[in-house]
């Protein structure tokens, strides 16, 4: 079984939308092994977006860090199989507008890449974070959970596919 991070973002906390995404996952199969609540910080949010100011700019990773401390979000492991390929297509392209109808970024966000662009200040907000790799699950589930924190257990769904 592979396992991989997600973090439903300020936008999508505030909006009342994490039962509805969370239901999406499990709906899927997938399990919740670990899930908490948490207001992080600028320390904790830099080590989370730890490439990103190399990857697409400084801008971009100040911008990143003051959206995700703006409010709490709500991080879990899901387990299941290619749990990280399932995810990303479930929540779909970064940008919200590119994103398909029926990924939770298509359904419940629309900002684009452009419309920032035109000075609109801020990170796209785009509700939710999904690991992109099994590199990038393992260090980012080792960032937010403690071994004691993630639990292992069968679920009917298991017993019955597996």
């Amino acid at each position: 079984m592979e396992r991989t991070l997600v973090v439903i973002k300020p936008d999508g906390v505030q909006r009342g939308l994490v039962g509805r995404i969370i239901q999406r996952f499990e709906d899927a199969g997938l399990k919740i092994i670990a899930l908490k609540q948490i207001q992080m910080d600028k320390d904790f949010a830099g080590q989370h977006y730890h490439d990103v100011a190399k990857r697409r700019g400084e801008d971009i990773f100040r911008a990143n860090i003051k959206f995700v401390v703006d409010g709490p979000v709500v991080a879990f492991v899901l387990e299941g199989v290619e749990a990280i390929e399932t995810v990303r297509k479930m929540v779909g392209d970064t940008e919200p507008k590119s994103a398909p109808p029926g990924t939770i970024r298509g359904d419940f966000a629309h900002q684009s890449f452009q419309w920032k662009n035109q000075g609109n200040v801020g990170a796209i907000r785009n509700l939710i974070h999904a690991s992109s790799s099994q590199e990038d699950a393992k260090r980012e589930i080792e960032l937010w959970f403690l071994e004691n924190e993630i639990h292992s257990y069968d679920t009917v769904y298991q017993k019955h596919t597996f």
